[in-house]
């Protein structure tokens, strides 16, 4: 089958521009919010509406395409990613930060075609950016092409990680030690409260590396993308090959530095999506 990859991307940044819209209306407001698996897993009216939407108005488009949303799996959907075009959404990646109105938020949508990412998109509505790839057509914010910085040291490396929404003591204990280890090794860590803005910011050379575990396929699937198209590697934490569907990641501005931190922290067992 033939895939128009600039076709499926003009698409998908009209949609994630639509999707920013109902964000920013609701981003100075009060929220109706409620938990999911803990009392930092958040989740709000506007992530559902807004998948909603994404959901509705690509599927008009592509009848045959399937998806996989955030919002759609935590309401019991199955988690299905096969050969056929996938699209993968997370209609506001860092909830907590839209919850208490921190603008380091973002929509992500992700095309998987015969399992591999092929398109990524993620637009943080509140500062306007927008970064995109194509497969072997690079990464750009705002149409501005972008690229991973020089560093190939870990000790001359800024690395973003997160603590998670997990409070299971051995977890976040685990968390914790693997954090102490990468800031004595390195310049310093990070942590901006979003998975895809922290791969972005990997992505467009402000900071090095990025590592975590308790993330989903929605959560790194369109970022992902974009820090390959922009000269980065994508791996799991224990240096093996990047498997989205482990929970896992770890994302730097090259092989070296991406593998010095695989060899300083403790690997976590999650359940696969």
């Amino acid at each position: 089958m033939d895939h128009d990859l600039q076709d499926y991307l003009k698409t998908a940044v009209g949609v994630a521009r639509k999707a920013g819209d109902m964000v920013k209306k609701a981003y100075c407001v009060d929220k109706s919010v409620v938990t999911k698996e803990s009392y930092a897993d958040l989740v709000t009216e506007t992530d559902q509406a807004v998948e909603r939407m994404i959901i509705d108005s690509l599927a008009e488009k592509y009848p045959t395409h399937k998806f996989i949303g955030e919002e759609s799996v935590s309401g019991g959907k199955k988690c299905e990613w096969t050969d056929t075009p996938t699209w993968i959404i997370d209609p506001i990646d860092g909830t907590a930060n839209f919850v208490h109105s921190i603008p380091y938020n973002c929509v992500c949508i992700g095309l998987g075609i015969n399992r591999k990412i092929v398109v990524g998109i993620v637009y943080l509505p509140i500062t306007d950016q927008m970064y995109t790839a194509v497969k072997g057509q690079g990464a750009f914010c705002n149409d501005t092409r972008i690229s991973v910085s020089k560093v190939s040291d870990l000790k001359n490396a800024v690395v973003y990680t997160e603590a998670g929404n997990n409070r299971h003591s051995d977890t976040v204990l685990t968390k914790i030690e693997n954090m102490k280890n990468i800031v004595f090794a390195s310049h310093g860590i990070r942590c901006l409260g979003s998975a895809a803005v922290n791969m972005c910011m990997v992505a467009q050379g402000s900071g090095d590396a990025y590592v975590e575990y308790g993330i989903h396929i929605w959560d790194v699937a369109a970022s992902g993308i974009i820090v390959e198209e922009a000269g980065g590697v994508l791996m799991d934490p224990t240096g093996s090959e990047m498997d989205y569907l482990s929970r896992g990641i770890l994302c730097a501005s090259s092989p070296s530095v991406a593998t010095s931190i695989s060899k300083i922290i403790k690997p976590l067992e999650l359940e696969r999506d």
